[in-house]
């Protein structure tokens, strides 16, 4: 089994923020332990492109440059910082990876993936990018290739 992490899913957070961003380290540990041959691999950044498959340009420029306004910011959950940009965009660069290999080797996962409470233009409830969405658009997006070349 392949799953995929990155140091990118762990973000400085203030003192006393409720977020529990150690589960992620924690899962990792957990798994290298409970599963005999699991490949823990780095992901990879989604890119501009495949973010726009499910979200608009604008967003993802407020995303990475930081200018966002203070009420998207909020509803996200997170302080804006370049790792929470470049987190965001690993997560969902998993996400996409792990779609591609279990479909190709049956199973793989995202230790950091599932965030589905994020819009179009916007984000919620700590989850910057849908990247559930992004992976589905981008194996559609993948197939259609395959369908071309055959």
């Amino acid at each position: 089994m392949h799953a995929y992490y990155s140091d990118q899913f762990v973000l400085p957070l203030p003192e006393g923020h409720r977020f529990p961003m150690h589960k992620y380290s924690q899962l990792r540990e957990r798994l290298e332990i409970e599963i005999d041959g699991i490949q823990i691999r780095e992901a990879q950044a989604a890119t501009d492109a495949q973010l726009e498959l499910v979200h608009t340009k604008e967003y993802i420029h407020g995303i990475s440059t930081g200018k966002i306004n203070a009420a998207m910011q909020r509803e996200i959950g997170f302080p804006w910082s370049p790792a929470m940009a470049q987190r965001a965009r690993h997560s969902v660069g998993a996400t996409i990876t792990a779609a591609r290999i279990a479909l190709t080797e049956g199973l793989a996962g995202n230790i950091a993936g599932g965030t589905h409470h994020s819009y179009a233009d916007k984000g919620g409830g700590f989850c910057v990018s849908n990247d559930i969405a992004v992976a589905a658009r981008q194996i559609q997006a993948d197939l259609a290739v395959c369908r071309r070349c055959a």
